[in-house]
């Protein structure tokens, strides 16, 4: 059986909704964030905390584990900048209680959810997983120590894991059940759709003398469904005994700007945005694209869909959940 921590959250409940095809799945969550409607009902489902030894306990006791893929942590940038405290209690310390717990019942394979925003501001066009890190926010000096725990926790009790530097995830569950659910919604694309939606008065784009072809900053975008793809891929070579250790990037390895974005999304949905020019935001770079290679090469991985089909399948799941403006 998988447990997979986060699992009602956006990617969590999307890589849940996959893995459930070919394995029996249990999910912990504590709802804080996500949401109990998107947990599929083939898995079982725990509420619990990942950082509660009583909570892990009862899971690790009830359910025979045979790995563990981690979602729960809080990701916001900027509340990690006011609440650093929070990041640090939840994303590194409540990880230490699991990775404990793990140990005491020997299970030794896990999968982590990183990001891209270890590398900090990038002076590369094109981010490896050789690319130096150095997060300039609390959130990803968060999930590097982890990364770098991880590394500690293989050299001394035999480890093996997968590291997963996500860049700019979208997109929703091909049937629309499930999508990008956030409150306060932070991601480009969502509040975008919003907007034409009628759900906000404007779009503001941060920033429009960027070093790029249009002014404004270029950015990675991967579907959610694939990203969950790269996930059961892992997963599967840690089962096999194929992978002991391993660092991925997933991307699509394509930049788009935020006009594309902005350009497509009137493109696909047949409506005309507002849009307001705003100032940059701080440590905003210009450029934020990943190569997968690595995970090509050695998984046979890579993004399958089209910023079009990210897009389109986000614009129907919104039209299912379209709120009414007070």
């Amino acid at each position: 059986m998988i447990l997979v921590v986060g699992g009602a959250g956006y990617i969590g409940s999307h890589l849940v909704k996959e893995l459930v095809k070919t394995n029996e799945v249990v999910v912990l969550d504590n709802l804080s964030t996500g949401h109990r409607w998107a947990i599929d009902e083939r898995a079982q489902f725990v509420e619990g905390n990942l950082g509660s030894e009583a909570d892990l306990e009862h899971v690790f006791s009830t359910y025979q584990i045979d790995a563990v893929m981690h979602f729960a942590a809080n990701s916001l940038v900027g509340e990690s900048v006011v609440d650093p405290v929070k990041y640090y209690e939840n994303n590194v310390a409540a990880t230490l209680t699991l990775l404990k717990t793990m140990m005491k019942h020997n299970v030794k394979k896990f999968i982590f959810s990183s990001t891209a925003a270890t590398y900090g501001i990038p002076s590369v066009d094109m981010i490896t997983e050789e690319t130096s890190t150095s997060p300039i926010n609390p959130y990803g000096c968060s999930k590097l120590m982890i990364e770098h725990i991880l590394a500690d926790y293989a050299h001394a009790y035999d480890m093996e894991y997968v590291v997963l530097r996500y860049f700019n995830a979208a997109g929703a569950y091909e049937t629309a059940e499930i999508g990008e659910s956030h409150d306060p919604e932070t991601h480009l694309i969502p509040i975008i759709l919003e907007h034409l939606l009628g759900e906000r008065e404007h779009i503001s784009v941060f920033g429009s003398d960027y070093d790029t072809e249009d002014g404004t900053c270029i950015r990675d975008y991967i579907h959610v469904t694939d990203l969950a793809n790269a996930h059961i891929a892992a997963l599967q070579s840690l089962l096999a005994n194929e992978t002991k250790t391993a660092t991925y990037n997933l991307g699509n390895g394509l930049g788009y700007s935020v006009k594309e974005v902005i350009d497509t999304c009137e493109r696909v949905t047949g409506k005309k945005a507002n849009v307001v020019m705003a100032d940059r935001r701080a440590g905003d770079p210009a450029r934020l694209v990943a190569s997968s290679e690595k995970i090509y090469r050695e998984l046979g991985w890579k993004a399958e869909r089209s910023l079009e089909e990210i897009i389109a399948s986000a614009w129907k799941w919104h039209q299912s959940q379209v709120k009414v403006v007070k």
